[in-house]
This record gives structure tokens, C-alpha cells and sequence, in this order.
């Protein structure tokens, strides 16, 4: 009994120290970083915080893509979780049909997998606005470039 009680209580602090760290770190550190995929156009991204925990890195950022832009094909090592801000965003398979369209306080999820290969766009004319969660193993990039396929 007591081995579950402490796995419990293990991980339930783990999830607090996560949100813990992750706030305070947002209010002490903005780093501005470009977007890593490619060929990404029209997009930069502030990181709001950063904390690794047991092996994996949880990583809070703010992505701003213009009118027009787009993150460039991609995947990611680990999951990753996203808002819309502000804007529409249209996102897509890499056999090019959409998979989904987000707008202003909609929520969506991408799986970690290299099979999974992905692209964001703004085809609106205002900035689009998004805030990600990605839960990655340690030292990850952010996200993994991939040549653009055949059919864009």
C-alpha cells in the first residue's frame, strides 16, 4: 500500500512542480527564437518557459505567424499541445488535406511520430496567435524538418 500511495504523491508533485516551474519561469524568462521548421515563413516563436523533469523537457511557447505564413513541413520527437490565440489556423496532413481548421480559443494535439508530418498555415489576413505545450525527451529540437512533400 505504501509504494502506491508514494507513486501517487510522486507523481502528483511531479505534475505540480511542472506547472510551478513553468510559471515561474514565464514570469522570469522571454527568449525570443525563431521557428525550427522548414521552410518556415513568416513565423517567430518566444519561449515562456522551460523545465526538464526526469528525462523529459516541458517547453511553453508563444508562436506569432503572419498573414500568409506558414511553420513548414515537420514532425516532433514528443507530443505537443497547442491554443489559438488570435487568428485561424489551418493545419495539414503531409498528403495535403487539411486536417483541421482552429480558430480563437480552440485547442489541438499533434502526435510525436515521424510518420506524423505536418504543417501549419495562416491563410488569414491577420496575425494567428498560438500557445504550445511540447513534452519532449530531453534535448529534442522542437521540431524535426522534413523536405516539403510532392503533393505541396
Amino acid at each position: 500500500m505504501k509504494s502506491i500511495r508514494a507513486a501517487r504523491n510522486s507523481s502528483r508533485y511531479g505534475l505540480r512542480a511542472v506547472i510551478t516551474g513553468l510559471a515561474a519561469i514565464g514570469l522570469t524568462a522571454v527568449i525570443a527564437s525563431p521557428a525550427s521548421a522548414t521552410p518556415a515563413e513568416g513565423v517567430t516563436g518566444t519561449v515562456l518557459g522551460q523545465i526538464s523533469i526526469g528525462g523529459t523537457d516541458y517547453i511553453l511557447r508563444e508562436i506569432t505567424i503572419a498573414p500568409g505564413g506558414s511553420t513548414g513541413w515537420h514532425y516532433h520527437d514528443g507530443p505537443v499541445y497547442g491554443t489559438v490565440r488570435s487568428g485561424v489556423l489551418s493545419h495539414y496532413h503531409s498528403d495535403c488535406t487539411p486536417d483541421g481548421v482552429y480558430h480563437a480559443g480552440e485547442s489541438l494535439a499533434e502526435a510525436p511520430s515521424a510518420s506524423y508530418i505536418h504543417i501549419g498555415r495562416n491563410l488569414g489576413s491577420e496575425p494567428l496567435v498560438l500557445d504550445v505545450l511540447y513534452v519532449l525527451p530531453s534535448h529534442s529540437p522542437l521540431s524535426e524538418d522534413v523536405p516539403a512533400p510532392t503533393c505541396a
